[in-house]
């Protein structure tokens, strides 16, 4: 009972979430909960989602066929309670926005932009501001993520999936700088409650009524140093029931995957003239792609990245950042040889990164990497009683005889589609 009160208090009052997280979540959970958290009021949706994804990944049943214990990552992180998202609205007097919801389309889309504005003019109550500054301390100039986690967001049933804006916060600047752009980051976020897509999504699924806080996750960005950018070697978004199924052959309910290098906005946001990698984790040797010159086509060739020594996150051609020196490449690309695409050789001194395509194929096919997810992925939805999606970085550990993986769950949204066993 204990639990139940206080996971409703702190985490979620949805009875679908509160029914799994009362056999998971330890008090001890909680008060660690509680320590990281800044303000009142619940975590939100997508933290949540997140920490019930780790705990199911922890528990000793979940480890009998391989150890995804050692394996799943929670990434270091803190929380801005939902109710400070009306102290906010309260302290610069923004009550007069809480109708948009139920204008028009046209009216929702006019107005938006001048309420991104007036939300920047506003300020934060002090001992927000003060918690903040105490988390910048710790983490020092390591890169931080601002994340939206809506009471609403990654709910059964209505993921809010792209709805709500997150931002990168470089964190390279003065104690002050710093300071400055993570409050702009978190008032950016609240204002996109009232952005035209998450207004309409909530229409859509007779949400209008619904009492909308946001609470914020804060998490350190996961990746390495590499030179002046900063960025993970994969990251993604996993499936655990596949929707493209382009060959017969394909098993849906072994799920998929969309891989990038680099940070992972590439794969969770459409991007014009650049592709993710498409893995069906049944045969993650097929692609809907034929012939080397559409492997080439759509393939990834940017990846974003953060550039320490600009204080920025940018978008660079793959070519500058990646070639046979860089950790792990081996696992990563493919060298282009005009009709065929083939695996790195040994070594090949001549061997030039425009001559490297990123195909991810000695990293699906030589490694343990793609078991790995299928199982992690099957753990979780068996636990939530329905299929998910996982947003993830990922780590390659080398190792003998084959590398190792630390997978960081960043994000877990159960989605409508219940399993049918």
């Amino acid at each position: 009972e204990i639990v139940v009160v206080l996971t409703k208090g702190l985490i979620s009052d949805q009875l679908a979430f509160v029914g799994i997280a009362k056999n998971l979540f330890s008090v001890a959970d909680l008060q660690a909960i509680r320590y990281r958290r800044i303000g009142r009021g619940k975590i939100g949706g997508k933290a949540a989602g997140m920490m019930l994804a780790w705990k199911i990944l922890n528990l000793p049943e979940s480890n009998q066929e391989m150890d995804l214990a050692s394996h799943a990552v929670l990434p270091e992180s803190y929380f801005i309670g939902a109710d400070v998202s009306y102290d906010f609205v309260r302290l610069n007097d923004l009550h007069h926005f809480m109708d948009q919801k139920y204008k028009t389309r046209e009216e929702i889309e006019a107005e938006y932009e001048q309420i991104r504005e007036v939300y920047l003019r506003g300020r934060f109550p002090d001992e927000i501001v003060d918690g903040l500054r105490g988390i910048l301390e710790t983490v020092g100039h390591r890169p931080l993520i601002v994340r939206s986690s809506s009471l609403l967001e990654d709910n059964f049933g209505t993921s809010f999936a792209g709805k709500y804006d997150s931002f990168f916060c470089p964190n390279q600047g003065t104690p002050e700088e710093n300071l400055k752009a993570l409050l702009r980051a978190i008032t950016m976020v609240y204002a996109s409650i009232f952005s035209p897509d998450a207004l309409l999504y909530r229409q859509q699924m007779g949400l209008l009524d619904y009492d909308e806080r946001m609470a914020i996750l804060l998490q350190e960005v996961q990746g390495e140093r590499h030179g002046d950018y900063f960025f993970p070697t994969l990251a993604g978004v996993a499936f655990s029931h596949n929707p493209f199924r382009w060959t017969s052959k394909i098993r849906p309910d072994d799920g998929f995957l969309r891989l990038v290098w680099g940070m992972g906005t590439r794969a969770v946001d459409r991007v014009s003239n650049d592709y993710p990698r498409m893995v069906a984790l049944s045969h993650p040797d097929l692609r809907p792609e034929v012939g080397a010159a559409k492997i080439r086509r759509y393939s990834q060739r940017s990846a974003d990245v953060i550039s320490l020594s600009e204080n920025e996150f940018q978008t660079l051609p793959a070519s500058t950042l990646l070639d046979m020196d860089f950790p792990s490449a081996r696992l990563l690309v493919s060298v282009d040889r005009g009709d065929y695409l083939q695996l790195p050789p040994a070594y090949d001194p001549n061997l030039s990164p425009r001559d490297l395509v990123l195909t991810f194929d000695g990293l699906l096919t030589k490694t343990g990497f793609v078991p790995l997810m299928k199982t992690m992925l099957q753990t979780i939805s068996d636990r939530f009683g329905r299929h998910v999606d996982v947003e993830f970085t990922a780590d390659i550990v080398p190792g003998y005889p084959e590398p190792e993986f630390r997978i960081h769950l960043l994000q877990c949204r159960p989605q409508a589609l219940s399993l049918i066993h």
